[in-house]
């Protein structure tokens, strides 16, 4: 069996949690492959909103085995607290899987993150301040601590060899006011609760259920435009958010690689800083984010919102190999009575479709095109044919424009509250 791909093709935040747990039912193994408590997944099952920071999205569903592979980073007081908010609504996390070779975010990472991105002022990139981009360069330094150091006789010392460096590394920043000790005192607490999960060879664990004919989704964090590579540099995440990513982060080759999920609003967000060339800052803008509830699930933090950026879509569905689209939040543009879309960029010598080299340094201008609105409520609506014809021509200019089918539409946060075409 081979692998499916489902990850975000904007900045975040495009409801991939909610379709990969509609998806799940459909797999044996959900597999994060990449980024860490920086990601909030959002799930609304009754009346009740789970928000996973770092435990795949299937987790809610029976039988699904949910592997955190070696490409994540991992805080062992955030994992701890999800597993407790799990076991307090019955649910099972005997079926949580997590990989020997996932590096492990100690406090003092938190620490130099929430000291670094002080010390820049004005030029602060947006971190969450979860201590992903510490972790990660220490795990390309050579210097990480993994999952499986864990149970090793000298791991305490590892960790205060770790801690050290880190200490003194701090020296360079301001002083910053942060308990090392009561967080170093909670992140041992919870390093209990990885030792009772499953510890598995992610790669082996991962390759073998392929052979075995075991159907697999890889889950993704973030969103493409925050990919450290392919990204808006440097106000990207740590980490390679692309389907490129599925093969690092879990250990399988390319040629396992079959369907890939691209998620999109239908309209754009970002959280932090950066670039975003269809930002409303405007009173448009503000009643997207009011409609939407356009608030961070990892920080609270208010997003910024603006018109759907085509070029930008088109960019990284070829950057992702995306065969099958799916389009979140439509119920937000109900009530607008006319609808724009970026097609182009206006550049210095005239229009382009394509992305520039550096988004944070270039002088562009989108140009939209205007669409009708439907002006009627699409809340309810659970069959393509029973959308407002408006809604249609909007989904379908979608796919004319970016090439590639729309197969799931959803249509608020519930559950249910989805169009499968």
């Amino acid at each position: 069996m081979p692998v499916d791909v489902l990850l975000g093709l904007q900045w975040g935040d495009e409801g991939k949690g909610k379709i990969v747990d509609y998806l799940a039912k459909d797999y044996d193994i959900i597999a994060r492959f990449q980024g860490g408590p920086n990601a909030g997944h959002t799930i609304v099952i009754g009346d009740h909103k789970h928000v996973l920071h770092t435990i795949p999205s299937g987790v809610f569903r029976k039988d699904v085995i949910n592997v955190i592979g070696n490409g994540v980073v991992i805080d062992p007081i955030v994992l701890a607290r999800e597993l407790n908010s799990l076991v307090e609504i019955d649910v099972d996390t005997s079926n949580i899987y997590i990989a020997k070779k996932a590096h492990l975010i100690l406090p003092t990472h938190r620490y130099l993150d929430a000291a670094s991105e002080a010390s820049k002022g004005k030029s602060k990139i947006g971190s969450t301040l979860r201590g992903i981009g510490p972790t990660y360069m220490d795990k390309t330094g050579r210097n990480g601590l993994r999952v499986g150091d864990i149970l090793r006789d000298d791991f305490k010392e590892r960790y205060n060899n770790l801690k050290q460096k880190h200490i003194e590394l701090g020296k360079i920043y301001p002083a910053l006011d942060f308990d090392i000790e009561t967080e170093e005192q909670k992140w041992f607490e919870s390093i209990e609760s990885i030792k009772r999960l499953h510890h598995i060879d992610c790669s082996y664990y991962i390759n073998q259920a392929i052979k075995d004919g075991k159907s697999i989704l890889a889950e993704g964090a973030q969103g493409s435009m925050l990919d450290v590579d392919y990204g808006t540099y440097p106000y990207v995440t740590s980490s390679n958010t692309l389907t490129s990513g599925v093969c690092v982060g879990l250990g399988v080759a390319p040629q396992h690689i079959k369907d890939v999920y691209g998620i999109t609003k239908s309209y754009c967000t970002r959280v932090g800083g950066g670039p975003f060339p269809t930002e409303l800052d405007n009173e448009i803008g503000e009643e997207l984010r009011k409609i939407g509830a356009e608030f961070g699930a990892t920080t609270g933090r208010p997003r910024r919102t603006g018109w759907i950026d085509l070029p930008q879509l088109k960019y990284t569905i070829m950057l992702n190999g995306v065969n099958k689209l799916c389009i979140t939040k439509l119920d937000c543009l109900n009530t607008f009575a006319n609808i724009k879309v970026a097609t182009h960029y206006k550049v210095s010598d005239g229009e382009s479709q394509n992305l520039p080299y550096d988004l944070t340094d270039s002088n562009l201008t989108p140009i939209y095109k205007s669409i009708e609105g439907w002006e009627s409520d699409t809340d309810q609506i659970r069959d393509y044919q029973s959308l407002p014809p408006k809604a249609k021509e909007y989904i379908e200019f979608l796919e004319s424009y970016l090439e590639v089918e729309v197969k799931i539409i959803s249509t608020g946060p519930e559950r249910d509250s989805l169009i499968i075409r």
